[in-house]
């Protein structure tokens, strides 16, 4: 597609969405209601709040109102050199408005991440149970079901195999921790899909499934539908539905959508669809183009 074709769909969408806004703006004027529907929605739509530039801020929720998103993939901080997540998250009062903010808004959280391990050393790191306790307690005062676990490039099974025993230990842990909460943890690896089912086989514990990120998928020259039926629907937990940044969802030949449905259909699953990447490189800082666009797309695809 031509840049200024692209532009053109981009502005397009922009008007439609305002017409989308207004609509939920409509909706939302009863919040209950606007709750009420998002529950009965087979396939929910969200946004990670750090992509959209929103980590742990309350605004967060009205911009993924504005760009018409279900819900809201909310982060637990960043990591550095801590003992544990740099989180606003652990204040009951803070925990509230965010409670409250996301119930007029109409807006859902679809889980909390602990995106620190994209970076960080899950096997390695010392104060691990501590910041897994600290995600579960948010979990609990959040009333979130589930936890996002990227393995990352230091977790990264496929390049350091000699991290397995660890990773798993610490996973069996972290799974417990989650079970107590009523919850699970969604870890994502770089293992495709039947070294995942393998991974979770060994594991052993119904608090971890996979958070399975098609980006990964692509990156390993596999086919998505493929992957998904070989991991089965009761191993997802959740999906990041995004591939890397270059074209937006609907532009992008590696994201082949309405096949994907027909496969989630198929398979029985149910759940949350989040939007990581997939911006436009010609206008990557364009939250709003390039997630308002991958929403509405993605809307159409799944919930049309």
């Amino acid at each position: 597609m031509s840049n200024f074709k692209r532009r053109s769909f981009i502005k397009s969408l922009a008007l439609i969405g305002g017409g989308i806004v207004f609509g939920q703006a409509l909706a939302a004027c009863t919040s209950s209601k606007a709750m009420t529907g998002l529950a009965k929605k087979r396939y929910q739509i969200a946004v990670c709040d750090w992509m959209i530039l929103k980590r742990q801020k309350l605004s967060a929720l009205a911009l993924a109102n504005e760009i018409n998103a279900d819900g809201i993939e909310l982060d637990m901080g960043g990591l550095g050199n801590r003992d544990t997540f740099d989180s606003k998250l652990g204040d009951a009062q803070t925990r509230q408005q965010f409670l409250e903010e996301a119930q007029k808004q109409g807006v859902g959280f679809s889980s909390i991440a602990m995106s620190g391990f994209y970076a960080q050393s899950f096997a390695e790191r010392p104060t691990v149970p501590q910041m897994v306790q600290d995600t579960v307690d948010t979990m609990k005062g959040m009333h979130i079901k589930v936890a996002y676990l990227p393995l990352g490039v230091q977790g990264d099974l496929v390049k350091h195999p000699e991290l397995r025993p660890a990773i798993v230990e610490r996973l069996k842990m972290a799974g417990a921790k989650a079970q107590e909460a009523g919850g699970v943890i969604a870890v994502e690896t770089a293992l495709d899909a039947a070294g995942e089912v393998e991974l979770l086989k060994e594991i052993g514990s119904p608090g971890v499934k996979i958070s399975f990120n098609f980006a990964n998928a692509i990156k390993n020259g596999k086919d998505i539908p493929t992957e998904l039926k070989k991991l089965g629907a009761e191993n997802i937990a959740q999906i990041h539905c995004s591939n890397t940044d270059g074209e937006l969802i609907q532009n992008d030949p590696a994201l082949d959508m309405p096949t994907i449905k027909k496969t989630l259909d198929k398979m029985g699953w149910s759940g949350w669809l989040i939007i990581e990447r997939s911006r436009d490189t010609d206008d990557v800082h364009n939250v709003r183009a390039n997630y308002g666009g991958n929403v509405a797309y993605m809307k159409s695809v799944f919930q049309g």
